[in-house]
Order: structure tokens, then C-alpha cells, then sequence
């Protein structure tokens, strides 16, 4: 489907055609592949919508600057291609960012809030780190950014033990393109912090979740998001670092499983 600036965005559906919506928002630099261990999981109680964001997977690669507010409002064409009014919206990272604005600025379309490994304010830390990411996959490639970013997204033991998944998806990250994959960067830096302010007025429920060693996306900042939105529910899952959807994916499913199961008077399996 094509959105109005001309930018055409690709989206996969799966799981249960009968069963309520849930929208998938990956994060930086991934698309909807990135959902893999979710999609047995997930599918079989829901209709999944899993988004390619723009400049990635099988979405158009425009050129920059890119908007995170924007890249929400894709979204929500998604939502209008695939012809449902509202959608329970499941975020990881970046796309934990673009589910708050969808919390915020749409709130007509969303029917509860999934946000993990996330956040809504910037560290100055870490928007040094995103800067040297996005100048590194101009300069040297994304082979140069995959091997740096690696040791942010999982633990040493995870990688040796889930090498198998890791082969399938290290490829993926490969095919983005560096100058997309810097845009998104520079979206995301550009995003101003007060949104953050603005998220009292999320009156859908929400679930927030993280790894106990995510070293991207720490502890706190997923305390923060909890504090904000009124009546959120918070997990930390024990030994989980910020690619926790692959590395601790059975925590992940069930955390997430369980809240969408009690929120939709599922009786979880």
C-alpha cells in the first residue's frame, strides 16, 4: 500500500483470521522478520500485522529525513489497507517509540499498548551511541554496525546458544540499507523529548516490558514509561538483555500473551 507522501509500505498478516487485530512494530533497522519466534505464539490467538517500517524489509526506501511521527502515521495506513478500525499494538524498541505516538496522537485506533525494550526520552549517552551507529553504516558499511551492535542487543551465552536463529536474522540487518538505516537513526534523535509528558493521556491498557540486562534500553527507562501512563503494568524478565524477542522468547510470548489473553477475556492456553 502506498502512503500519501508516495512511499509505498509493505506489511505481512498472519495468525488467525478471525481473531482480534495486533499491530507489530519493529525496531531500528528491522522489519517484520524481526517477529519470528513471536509469530506461532502470537498467531495463534490473534490476526497479526506486522509492518515493514519504511527504508526497510520490503517497504520503499525514500530518501531521508525521516519522521518518527510520520513513520506512526504509516501505521495507521496499515491499519486502514488491511481494514481495521483499532488494533492491539505490540512495539519493540524504535517501534516501542512509535507505539507511544500512536498511544498519543491515535489513540482512537489503539486497543492496548505492548512496549518493550523501550523508551521515551533520550540519554545523552545513548544518543551519542545511535549518532556513531548511523555515521559507522555510512562509512564502513552495516557489517561494521551488526558486529558493534551485537554486543548491545544480546548477552555472549545468547549468542553462542541461539547462533542458529541469530544466522537467519544478522542476514536481514545486512540487506538495510546504510543510508535508511541512518535515517531512521536521525529520526529517532530528532523525536522531541516531551512527548513523553504527553503520555498521562494513554487511557488504553498498556504492558511494559524489559530484559533485566538490557544495556540499551535500561530498567529505567521502562520504569519512567510505567510511571507516566496511568494503570500500566510493568515485567522484567531475569536475564534478558535488549534483544530479549529472540533471546528470552518464551518469557517474552508469555509475558505479552498473558496480558493480551486477560485483556481480551481469553483464557490463556
Amino acid at each position: 500500500m502506498v502512503v500519501p507522501d508516495g512511499t509505498r509500505i509493505a506489511y505481512d498478516t498472519f495468525g488467525r483470521s478471525d481473531g482480534e487485530p495486533l499491530l507489530l512494530l519493529q525496531g531500528l533497522g528491522a522489519d517484520g522478520r524481526g517477529w519470528i519466534r513471536q509469530r506461532r505464539a502470537m498467531g495463534e490467538r490473534y490476526r497479526c500485522i506486522a509492518v515493514d517500517n519504511r527504508g526497510v524489509g520490503r517497504s520503499d526506501i525514500p530518501e531521508g529525513p525521516y519522521d518518527l511521527e510520520v513513520m506512526a502515521a504509516d501505521a495507521v495506513a496499515v491499519l486502514d489497507d488491511a481494514g481495521v478500525e483499532s488494533a492491539h499494538v505490540m512495539g519493540a524498541s524504535m517501534g516501542g517509540i512509535l507505539s507511544q505516538i500512536l498511544g498519543v496522537r491515535h489513540q482512537e485506533r489503539v486497543r492496548s499498548l505492548s512496549l518493550a525494550c523501550t523508551g521515551c526520552h533520550h540519554h545523552q549517552w545513548r544518543r551519542d551511541l545511535l549518532a556513531e551507529w548511523g555515521d559507522l553504516a555510512v562509512e564502513r558499511g552495516m557489517r561494521a554496525v551488526v558486529d558493534e551492535a551485537s554486543h548491545w542487543l544480546m548477552g555472549p551465552r545468547s549468542r553462542m546458544r541461539l547462533w542458529p536463529v541469530i544466522s537467519l536474522l544478522g542476514p536481514m540487518a545486512l540487506q538495510v540499507k546504510a543510508e535508511a538505516f541512518k535515517a531512521q537513526i536521525d529520526a529517532i534523535l530528532a523525536l522531541d523529548d516531551s512527548l513523553r509528558f504527553e503520555l498521562e493521556q494513554v487511557k488504553v491498557p498498556t504492558f511494559v516490558i524489559v530484559g533485566s540486562q538490557d544495556i540499551l534500553t535500561p530498567i529505567g527507562d521502562s520504569e519512567l514509561i510505567h510511571e507516566l501512563i496511568p494503570d500500566s503494568e510493568m515485567v522484567i524478565v531475569t536475564g534478558a538483555a535488549h534483544g530479549f524477542m529472540v533471546e528470552q522468547a518464551g518469557s517474552f510470548n508469555r509475558g505479552i500473551r498473558g496480558f493480551l489473553d486477560r485483556i481480551t477475556a481469553v483464557d490463556p492456553v
